[in-house]
């Protein structure tokens, strides 16, 4: 995930009622947590190596900080790779019912590549291709609600 996403998730946090979220798009996964006490930063990379930054205690008076880890998971040994819901929401493959869907099954789409809408709280949530690959499956239907980490497209990576 890019840091301006991880950054509208923790806003989000923020906003909310809820303590913890947890994201996973392709093999990464990253868990917010709010935290009131002292907070450190981990980031796990593949090669099993921890990095932690500690960041001063939050006085009595500030307000909660957010906690975030970074979890880079890696991929197994298949070229396939899995796009998941990030959030619960309605699914929508294009921007508008009139317009043309953003991929359809056998296009070759790239990094930044939108590949659907994910409504949540109506706010549209442009969901993104990390990869450059090719669509071989898409299991969100149109209009439909999705779950937290419901499986969305197939992608095999190119």
């Amino acid at each position: 995930m890019r840091p301006k996403e991880i950054k509208k998730l923790i806003d989000l946090l923020e906003a909310s009622t809820i303590n913890e979220l947890e994201v996973s798009r392709f093999g990464r996964k990253v868990k917010i947590r709010k935290n009131s006490g002292a907070h450190s930063e981990r980031v796990a990379l593949p090669s099993s190596s921890t990095t932690t930054i500690e960041k001063p205690a939050v006085s009595p008076s500030s307000p909660p900080d957010v906690v975030t880890q970074a979890v880079i998971v890696p991929q197994n040994e298949s070229n396939l790779i899995e796009v998941r819901s990030p959030m619960v929401g309605t699914f929508y493959r294009a921007p508008s019912p009139e317009a043309d869907p953003y991929v359809q099954q056998g296009d070759i789409i790239a990094p930044n590549q939108v590949l659907c809408i994910i409504e949540a709280m109506k706010l549209m949530n442009e969901i993104e291709s990390e990869i450059r690959g090719r669509v071989v499956e898409i299991l969100g239907e149109n209009g439909k609600p999705v779950e937290y980490n419901q499986l969305l497209f197939r992608i095999e990576k190119i």
